[in-house]
């Protein structure tokens, strides 16, 4: 195999992965019926004009299963953080005691486990579509090497038929870690 399609495949196997993690962590935050820090990882507060990470913000802690209390570094963020939380997908409705904000997460209904889990089968759609996509952009350089007659048309098939390979075992990958989190949230 040449260089040039080692590289490209080379290439394609370190976008897959990366499409891999993303997912594997869009699937944390999904939440169950524990309290995590995963599941405050997306939630941005506009600090002094600017989105800021609920982390950079305020600490967490978690005193119970599904209790946690959000405490702001920073007095004068209280109200942009509570908001924040109110207006995130996790259901919860804070309670501002003025030090800091206590968050207890409602009990799974059956309705809101299966919301849960067509929300994890959305992020894995489009973990899947990443990873054709990583595929798609391998195979058309593939294509033109193969077109400017810089590899053989057999070096092209045979580098074609490892990237599929590679695709089926990210999508795999993809599909297990779905799975998974399905029972997570069927089991809670």
């Amino acid at each position: 195999m040449s260089d040039d399609t080692a590289s490209i495949l080379k290439d394609a196997k370190a976008k897959m992965a990366k499409t891999l993690d993303v997912t594997k962590d869009e699937f944390t935050s999904i939440r169950t019926g524990r309290a995590t820090a995963a599941m405050f990882q997306g939630i941005t507060i506009e600090y002094y004009g600017a989105p800021t990470p609920l982390n950079q913000l305020a600490s967490l802690q978690f005193p119970e299963a599904r209790t946690v209390i959000v405490t702001p570094y920073d007095k004068s963020a209280m109200s942009g953080v509570e908001t924040a939380l109110r207006d995130s997908d996790l259901g919860v409705n804070p309670t501002n005691n003025g030090d800091n904000l206590r968050v207890v997460l409602p009990a799974l209904t059956e309705e809101r486990r299966k919301d849960y889990v067509k929300l994890a089968k959305n992020k894995a759609e489009d973990g899947r579509v990443a990873v054709r996509g990583s595929r798609g952009n391998a195979k058309k350089a593939i294509e033109k090497l193969v077109k400017d007659k810089e590899i053989g048309e057999d070096e092209g098939t045979r580098a074609e038929k490892e990237l599929e390979s590679l695709t089926k075992k990210f999508n795999d990958q993809i599909d297990e870690a779905l799975a998974l989190k399905e029972t997570e949230l069927e089991t809670i």
